[in-house]
């Protein structure tokens, strides 16, 4: 419409309850964040000790953050949108750079990673800002909290990503931090003030639909690490086994979160009168160690399928029983705070799979990878059943 403020243009129309569905140019910006996984699972592997556990942990939560601020920013504006569109074509070539600096970000290309990671909050952000009409002030004023508090965690980002070692590490847990406690703090600035919560209201659907994409990129990377891992295998009996077990388990992780989960959450977030607390706690803090979880599943998939017959230590006891346990505990924490209640299956799940972890020391990866997945199994059959027996999720607890 002519006379009208180009940048009120590049906001979404919002309808009560309304739901737009993820476009495709958010789903080809995705496609970075299938890389990134990639390479976060074979980073963990070849460094599967404390400090290299430490190191990955610390570059997953930075993937993640970089992801789910895209997506919190694509749910306000259109990405239908030419400006919005090139943004994020933009925030693809950062994020490739960011992608493949992760095998080496404690190594020689930390700058790189550092830079790219804060190229795109701060650049996201900022265009943000600025893409919000005068006319909303309170949503610039939140959009410029945000800036500032990712330019503060963006100066010890550069400063670690020049700095060597443990600095580097030390450097890194302290952007960390304030990255994440960001939105715990509401943005708070002085002389600025904490943004309101209303100031966060989401499209709850399009939000759900977008975490759930990101379980999707999550899966998909371990199918693919479990395909390409028994390609170059020998195919035996064992092997083969574990090729089994490994996509069982795969299949229950799906069905754990999307059989009831996932579509129970997008209601509930549609409906919610705050949905940007909603949105902060059960999309943007909660689904992390779900990712986390099938991640760190995923090298114990591979570490199966390279060894099945072999003996169990540290590296196999926690990414083949802690991978489920992290993501089970996980959902269990989502989905409660989804529905304001403990599922009593993912309780169960979560508390025999602690069990498991004391005695597998005495079983080989393929038995211990057959005992996690038979638990994942259980609950989500035990889910499904009492979905279907009693009309809702379980009873209370």
């Amino acid at each position: 419409m002519q006379g009208r403020d180009t940048r009120l243009g590049l906001l979404r129309e919002r309808t009560a309850h309304g739901h737009h569905r993820v476009t495709y140019v958010e789903l080809f910006f995705d496609l970075v964040f299938v890389f990134a996984i990639t390479q976060i699972s074979h980073t963990l592997l070849a460094h599967f000790t404390p400090l290299g556990f430490l190191q990955t942990t610390v570059l997953m939560l930075a993937v993640w953050w970089v992801w789910v601020y895209t997506s919190w920013i694509t749910n306000w504006l259109d990405p239908e949108r030419t400006p919005v569109r090139v943004m994020l074509f933009g925030l693809m070539i950062a994020g490739l750079l960011l992608s493949t600096s992760i095998p080496k970000a404690f190594e020689g290309r930390g700058i790189t990673f550092a830079l790219a990671f804060v190229v795109m909050q701060v650049g996201r952000s900022a265009f943000a800002y600025f893409s919000i009409p005068k006319s909303k002030p309170t949503w610039r004023m939140n959009l410029l909290r945000i800036t500032i508090w990712l330019l503060v965690s963006g100066v010890f980002w550069i400063a670690g990503g020049f700095a060597h070692d443990q600095a580097r590490l030390l450097l890194w847990i302290i952007a960390v931090a304030i990255e994440y406690l960001g939105p715990a703090m509401r943005f708070r600035v002085p002389g600025l003030g904490a943004s309101a919560y209303e100031d966060w209201e989401v499209e709850g659907a399009h939000m759900a639909e977008r975490a759930g994409l990101f379980i999707i990129i999550a899966l998909g990377e371990s199918i693919v690490v479990t395909g390409a891992t028994f390609s170059e295998a020998s195919w035996s009996a064992p092997t083969m086994g574990a090729f089994a077990v490994a996509l069982a388990g795969s299949i229950a992780m799906w069905w754990v979160y999307f059989h009831i989960g996932a579509e129970a959450g997008s209601e509930s977030i549609s409906h919610s009168e705050e949905s940007g607390r909603l949105a902060r706690l059960a999309y943007t803090y909660l689904h992390l160690p779900i990712v986390a979880g099938i991640v760190l599943s995923a090298v114990g998939d591979e570490v199966m399928l390279a060894h099945p017959d072999g003996h169990n230590g540290a590296k196999e006891i926690v990414s083949l029983a802690g991978g489920p346990l992290l993501f089970l505990g996980g959902v269990l924490l989502f989905k409660h705070a989804i529905h304001g209640r403990w599922q009593l299956s993912h309780l169960a799940g979560c508390a025999a799979l602690l069990a498991l972890m004391p005695v597998a020391l005495s079983l080989t990866p393929l038995t211990l990878g057959i005992a996690a997945t038979a638990i994942m199994v259980v609950v989500a059959a035990w889910e499904a059943l009492s979905m279907h027996s009693n009309t809702r999720i379980e009873p209370e607890i």
